[in-house]
C-alpha cells in the first residue's frame, strides 16, 4: 500500500534527478552546508530519499505479534517442566539441576531465551517506529522541496552553471539532513541492541 513518501518519490522523481545530475557535474558552491550532509549521508539525495523509501516498517510489523508469542512459549514451557515428584537419589538431583537449568534456559535470567525474544520484538518495535518516523519527515522535507522556489526555477528555467549549482545544494541540503538525522537515530538504536548480537 502506497503512503504519502512513496507518492511523494514518484512526484519528486525528475526534481531530485536534475538535483542528482547538477551536483554530479557542476557541483555545489565552495563552503556550501550541502558538503556536509553529502559527507554525512554519502549518497546524492535522489539515491538517498530512495533509501528511505525502500523502508517498510510493515514488514518489521508484522512479526512483532509472533515474537510476542515466542515469548510466552518460552515461560509457558519452563513453567510446565515437571518437578522430579517421588523420585530421590542421584537420578532425581541430576534430572533436578537439568530441569532448573533448562527452565532458567527458557525463562530466567537476562540471556534466556524469552529475554532474547522480548529484546528482539522490542527492537522490532522500536526499527518499526524508526522507519515510520523517517519516512515521514522525509516525506514532509519532499513536500517543502517540491513546492520551493528554487525546484521551480531548477526545473523550470535555462539557468547559468553556478546558479544550478547554488539551486540543487539548496533544494539538496534539508533532504540529505533529515536522511542523515534518521540515520543517526537508527544508528543509536542498533548499538543500543548491540548485545543481541553475543
Amino acid at each position: 500500500m502506497m503512503d504519502r513518501l512513496d507518492h511523494l518519490l514518484d512526484a519528486a522523481s525528475p526534481l531530485l534527478d536534475r538535483v542528482d545530475r547538477v551536483l554530479s557535474t557542476v557541483g555545489a558552491p565552495e563552503g556550501h552546508p550541502v558538503w556536509t550532509e553529502l559527507r554525512r549521508v554519502r549518497l546524492l539525495p535522489g539515491d538517498a530519499a530512495r533509501a528511505v523509501g525502500a523502508l517498510y516498517p510493515e514488514a518489521i510489523r508484522d512479526a512483532v505479534p509472533e515474537l510476542r508469542a515466542n515469548v510466552r512459549a518460552y515461560a509457558a514451557v519452563a513453567d510446565a517442566l515437571p518437578l522430579a515428584g517421588a523420585w530421590e537419589g542421584e537420578a532425581a538431583d541430576a534430572y533436578e539441576r537439568a530441569r532448573r537449568r533448562t527452565a532458567e534456559n527458557l525463562n530466567g535470567g537476562p540471556d534466556s531465551l524469552s529475554r532474547r525474544m522480548e529484546a528482539t520484538a522490542d527492537l522490532a518495535d522500536a526499527l518499526t517506529s524508526w522507519m515510520a518516523r523517517s519516512r515521514g519527515d522525509l516525506a514532509a522535507m519532499l513536500a517543502a522541496a517540491l513546492v520551493s522556489v528554487e525546484a521551480v526555477a531548477l526545473t523550470t528555467e535555462t539557468l547559468p552553471p553556478d546558479e544550478e549549482a547554488r539551486l540543487a545544494a539548496a533544494v539538496a541540503t534539508p533532504l540529505l539532513r533529515t536522511v542523515a538525522d534518521s540515520y543517526d537515530r537508527g544508528e543509536t538504536l542498533l548499538n543500543h541492541s548491540a548485545t543481541l548480537q553475543n
